[in-house]
């Protein structure tokens, strides 16, 4: 098969998108060496490159001086004639977009992440959740297949977007092979001591914004004898939790790490106490998958997507409420062999998220699509 992607986030977004981008197409392009991979870019990247990846996955960039000044609307219009030039069999929009103009002879497949900006419209300014909602709703409905991450995410499509449920398949993600491997305790001291951290604590991990609700895990431990690690770029959420920090005079207990390299916040998933996200929504919650990978236990929130991801033996909360929080993270604290019982069982439970199952599942509904 010839597959086009859209290959924007996969050059251009660190973190989320970025990754999901990324390890897509690394675990196809391994497990099916027989396919030809088109990465279409709309800019170089100084930040990510190919090198690494099959001499079967193949970057495209605009060809000529106008495409290249003009790149978004060659991604969202004129990429479409370059898609064609490719013999290109199956289009995948990896961020919820689709290019305007693809010819009908080519299969289109969207994955969408999440409609946060639909539940939560405070977020984000009027006109870009205009522009998402129209990009979004165009893929939805010009795609022959939605990939919907979660059960969630599934659900959002066919409320928000009033999508057929038929047409929407759930594959779950997975997450980089550095939070799967193992690190020697020199590895793990050399990250003890680079940034001063403490023997136990308790492990935090995305932006520092309000829908993600660090506040409540620094007022449950208030009054706990724990340290808190957060790792995550803060926004002006984050100043109504320092002057909480400041007033309760926490501020020998609370680390703020930013800029970590994959391998350092892998390792800091391994040696952490406790991994503790109390998100009010999520398309998926891949730092949940990060943590059982990494064998920590898991308190999280219990609604939306969270037991999908976090499975039967995670610790669940109201994430509203602060006194229940500070419950089940002394009943962990103060049980090792809860503790070893948890993180082992989510080691077990996330192994459904492994590259070899979502490789399969992508690939057989290429092919599904292909042969109707």
């Amino acid at each position: 098969m010839k597959i086009g992607f859209d290959a924007k986030r996969f050059f251009h977004n660190k973190t989320g998108l970025g990754n999901y981008s990324r390890s897509l197409v690394k675990l196809l392009s391994d497990a099916y060496p027989d396919n030809d991979y088109f990465l279409f870019n709309p800019k170089k990247s100084r930040e990510f490159s190919i090198n690494n990846y099959s001499s079967k996955v193949i970057e495209v960039n605009p060809n000529n001086y106008l495409f290249k000044k003009i790149n978004s609307l060659w991604r969202l219009f004129f990429i479409s004639n370059t898609v064609k030039n490719y013999n290109i069999e199956i289009y995948h929009g990896l961020s919820g977009e689709l290019p305007i103009g693809l010819s009908d002879k080519i299969k289109k497949i969207v994955t969408i992440h999440d409609l946060i900006f639909i539940r939560y419209p405070k977020l984000y300014n009027f006109f870009d959740r205009k522009i998402y909602y129209w990009k979004f709703k165009y893929a939805a409905k010009k795609a022959d297949l939605i990939i919907a991450i979660s059960e969630q995410t599934k659900k959002d499509i066919v409320e928000f977007l009033m999508i057929n449920p038929k047409k929407i398949k759930v594959i779950y993600q997975g997450c980089q092979d550095v939070f799967k491997k193992k690190y020697t305790l020199e590895e793990k001291n050399q990250v003890f001591t680079k940034y001063g951290l403490p023997g136990k604590f308790i492990l935090n991990v995305g932006t520092i914004e309000e829908r993600k609700n660090l506040f409540s895990v620094v007022k449950s431990i208030k009054d706990i004898d724990i340290s808190l690690v957060i790792i995550g770029k803060k926004t002006s959420y984050y100043n109504e939790i320092h002057r909480y920090i400041i007033e309760h005079k926490m501020e020998h207990r609370i680390f703020h790490l930013n800029k970590l390299d994959n391998t350092e916040l892998a390792i800091l998933y391994q040696v952490a106490t406790i991994f503790v996200y109390p998100s009010i929504f999520e398309g998926f919650g891949i730092p949940i998958i990060e943590a059982l990978y990494s064998k920590t236990p898991v308190i999280t929130s219990n609604s939306g997507v969270f037991p999908e991801a976090g499975g039967p033996h995670s610790i669940y909360i109201n994430p509203t409420n602060i006194e229940e929080l500070a419950e089940k993270i002394n009943l962990l604290l103060n049980n090792e062999i809860l503790r070893n019982e948890v993180a082992y069982k989510g080691y077990e439970f996330v192994q459904k998220f492994n590259d070899k199952n979502i490789a399969n599942s992508i690939n057989g509904l290429y092919l599904e699509i292909l042969n109707e």
